[in-house]
């Protein structure tokens, strides 16, 4: 009887590491590629403004993280750099700096969605029609799923 129990836990430990680890490999094996350099350098050249993710924010840690230039202009948002692999993340603009959990969840209702980002080595969004980026101050990337902070960076 008492082999049973061990092998269930043993067995149940593993299905969970598998989980997990399903979870995290996932949004990496079905990433699309990150934009190219030419994209990249188009999209800095119309900047409007420049900043950065930062790796050392307070809400960033071994798993969350993302670091980079970052360009931002009225109709797009590039980023050059890396994010931590995840699934669901979003960026956003907000109207203050926040650098982690649960300053952003203070805010979060008055953020402005701007897309998803699917890949984790750069992007470029487009900014939504409607949404000037001259009423935000700040660039969020934000895990819906687990609702964790990535990483952010104020552009003015």
């Amino acid at each position: 009887m008492r082999r049973w129990i061990v092998l269930l836990f043993t067995h149940a430990g593993m299905l969970a590491v598998g989980f997990a680890a399903g979870i995290y490999l996932l949004p990496i094996l079905t990433a699309p590629a990150g934009p190219d350099s030419a994209m990249l350098a188009a999209a800095e050249k119309s900047a409007l403004y420049k900043t950065e993710f930062k790796r050392e924010l307070k809400g960033s840690d071994f798993f969350h993280w993302g670091k980079g230039k970052v360009s931002v202009s009225a109709k797009t948002i590039a980023h050059e750099g890396e994010l931590a692999p995840g699934p669901n993340y979003k960026l956003y603009l907000t109207k203050t700096f926040v650098e982690d959990e649960d300053q952003f969840q203070e805010i979060k209702a008055q953020a402005k969605v701007v897309g998803d980002v699917r890949s984790f080595d750069g992007f470029i969004l487009d900014v939504p029609d409607g949404v000037d980026i001259e009423a935000y101050t700040t660039l969020v990337v934000w895990c819906e799923a687990f609702n964790e902070f990535i990483t952010a960076a104020k552009y003015r």
